[in-house]
């Protein structure tokens, strides 16, 4: 059973878009986390379990903020409450297709990674500006920042497209967006969990700047996304490029001579077809493909 379960996540994440990519690490993270907890939480190895999440998050004072520097990318992928996970990665899920189906799955990490950025900048600005303005929160932790960017960045994109709630029926994005935004706002003026509201307000900022900037014809995440095709050019082997054959040759070996074997068109056809498949997968993830394709996958799958 346990095989079967890791292969299905290998596959979901080989498979999946880049936002299923995210999802999953966050609740790799969760669960990773929650074990350590599991199997410290007696005696003096209870202290193992704070430690890590002490090193991950993004903290508030000095010097922490700055010998912790990993925690500004590592507190955007931790959650230590299991309805914060939740929340986050089903927000997550609905603002970040809408956003992925306008820009691209290319632009979803780097836009992930700069929300959270933002967030983690105006945690720590405030904190700093305004004598007790983060309560009495001295670091953070969560993907809020990021989804926050992106629900501002769907909502600036398309204001008038509507998401179907619970009991109340279809409503525009740009009212959710304008509602989540508006309880932020009165949430930095309260006493619990204040540093956190800012942090949402950040990666908002950041949501609304981005298709600012991006209307004006400058992407803020071109950056980003050059070092991650950086990064996957260096860990994918370049293949030599194919050479052109003749269909029939003639080579001499001891006197005798041997023809090679003529290319079939038809295998070639099948070959190219399933590279260009693989290829949709990798670039819009397996739910974009058709019937048709999904069909000639599986059947390819059986053949190999």
């Amino acid at each position: 059973m346990f095989s079967s379960i890791k292969e299905d996540i290998r596959l979901q994440f080989q498979s999946g878009n880049m936002l299923t990519r995210i999802i999953l690490v966050n609740i790799a993270v969760f669960v990773f986390i929650k074990m350590v907890f599991v199997f410290t939480t007696f005696g003096d190895v209870s202290k193992i379990y704070t430690n890590i999440i002490d090193v991950l998050t993004i903290h508030a004072d000095i010097p922490k903020v700055y010998v912790y520097f990993w925690g500004w990318f590592t507190h955007m992928f931790l959650h230590e409450g299991t309805w914060h996970l939740i929340w986050n990665m089903l927000l997550l899920y609905w603002f970040g297709r809408i956003v992925g189906d306008f820009l691209g799955d290319e632009r979803m990490l780097p836009l992930y990674i700069l929300g959270g950025l933002a967030g983690g900048v105006f945690f720590v600005l405030f904190n700093y500006l305004l004598p007790g303005s983060a309560g009495s929160a001295s670091m953070a932790m969560g993907a809020s920042a990021a989804v926050m960017c992106m629900l501002m960045t769907a909502a600036m994109l398309s204001p008038d497209y509507h998401l179907h709630l619970l009991l109340i029926g279809p409503v525009k994005l740009k009212w959710i967006a304008i509602v989540m935004l508006f309880f932020d706002l009165i949430g930095t003026a309260g006493q619990v969990n204040t540093g956190g509201h800012f942090a949402h307000l950040g990666g908002a900022t950041f949501g609304i700047l981005y298709v600012a900037r991006l209307h004006s014809g400058k992407d803020l995440t071109s950056g980003l996304q050059k070092f991650f095709d950086f990064i996957n050019n260096r860990q994918e082997p370049i293949k030599p490029a194919p050479t052109k054959k003749a269909a029939m040759s003639v080579v001499y070996h001891k006197g005798k001579t041997a023809n090679k074997k003529k290319l079939d068109p038809d295998e070639i056809g099948y070959q190219n077809k399933l590279d260009a498949i693989l290829d949709k997968i990798n670039d819009k993830g397996y739910d974009n493909l058709s019937d048709e394709e999904k069909d000639f996958l599986s059947q390819a799958s059986k053949k190999e």
